[in-house]
């Protein structure tokens, strides 16, 4: 007969390695939901590309001279706003704008849409107004100009719903986070009206690529031990009750480019995770993602006067406005 004491010591290392195969078991899954893993994919190269000589054009006219745009310059807002609307309209597409007041000042969205009247729609966006004195290259030219290749290859797909195609105004400080955003106008817009929304999808910054090791940094500590250490991806970014939308939009943008498309669902209170126009589509009940090369994680141009056209990378935005229409495609069935 064994001794007592060496049962209960086994018996307690065994209740100690079942105790670390679950937590290694639930970090893993944690892990799983996060990062939104996928499978091998098959690049399926559309047959009208994105065009990056177009892409850089829209950001040169946006941000080449037309600084600084922001509320205290609202003449540098509206003739970004009537060339965003001019655009839309030459390449056969119905857009206005949607003039709103903040303190006794009129403001302006620009809404377009591609595809049939009414019902259910998808939405995408960004903002044309950049942060203080900043050019507001990549942040977010970059996000309108995508805006406005999108619309050209989306304008003869065959879309089963409509695709409303937004331009946001005040979206910088110091509006931030408030009421006047031109995209809290927008989602509360469409949530009086009763619009069924499936998706929205807000472009915030798609044109700044590094390849050198550690080009790119994160919120946290240990975080680059799951996630590329280079700057040359695309990032998903949703909440936690997000992760349908994120897999699916992820995969469809993996799909067809070959830019790495890498994903994350977190909590809002990880800074980054909210900072950007698709925050007042979830408040308004509205299921969104941002799609982002992550701002100042990567760019250290960020809201400073040297995040110019010259400093971004126009072919693998493209790579990235093919993504996206993917993705519209998908969910616009």
């Amino acid at each position: 007969m064994r001794p007592a004491a060496p049962i209960r010591r086994e018996w307690s290392q065994f209740r100690w390695l079942r105790v670390a195969a679950i937590v290694v078991a639930v970090v893993g899954l944690v892990l799983v939901y996060v990062v939104q893993p996928m499978g091998a994919t098959v690049v399926r190269i559309p047959d009208r590309r994105a065009d990056s000589t177009r892409l850089r054009a829209h950001v040169v006219a946006l941000a080449g001279s037309n600084v600084p745009r922001n509320a205290a310059h609202a003449e540098n807002l509206d003739r970004a706003s009537e060339y965003v609307r001019d655009q839309f309209r030459a390449g056969g597409i119905a857009a206005e704008f949607q003039t709103f007041l903040v303190e006794h000042r009129p403001f302006r969205n620009v809404v377009a849409h591609v595809g049939p009247e009414g019902g259910a729609r998808v939405v995408v966006g960004a903002h044309y107004d950049a942060a203080s004195a900043g050019i507001g290259a990549d942040d977010d030219a970059s996000g309108v100009a995508g805006l406005l290749e999108l619309a050209r290859l989306l304008h003869d797909d065959d879309l089963r719903l409509r695709v409303d195609l937004v331009a946001f105004t005040l979206e910088e400080p110091p509006y931030f986070r408030t009421h006047s955003m031109g995209s809290f106008v927008h989602a509360q817009e469409l949530k009086k009206s009763g619009v069924e929304v499936r998706a929205m999808i807000g472009l915030e910054m798609i044109g700044f690529f590094r390849d050198e090791e550690g080009s790119q940094d994160y919120p946290l500590r240990g975080m680059n031990w799951i996630y590329p250490s280079r700057g040359d991806f695309i990032a998903v970014v949703g909440s936690l009750s997000q992760s349908s939308l994120v897999r699916r939009v992820k995969r469809a943008m993996a799909e067809s480019s070959p830019l790495p498309v890498w994903s994350m669902n977190a909590p809002r209170l990880l800074p980054g995770i909210d900072f950007s126009d698709h925050v007042n589509y979830w408040d308004a009940g509205f299921d969104a993602v941002m799609v982002t090369d992550t701002a100042f994680y990567r760019n250290r141009n960020y809201h400073e006067a040297t995040d110019t056209p010259d400093t971004l990378d126009h072919a693998r935005m493209a790579f990235v406005v093919d993504g996206v229409r993917a993705a519209v495609r998908l969910l616009a069935r």
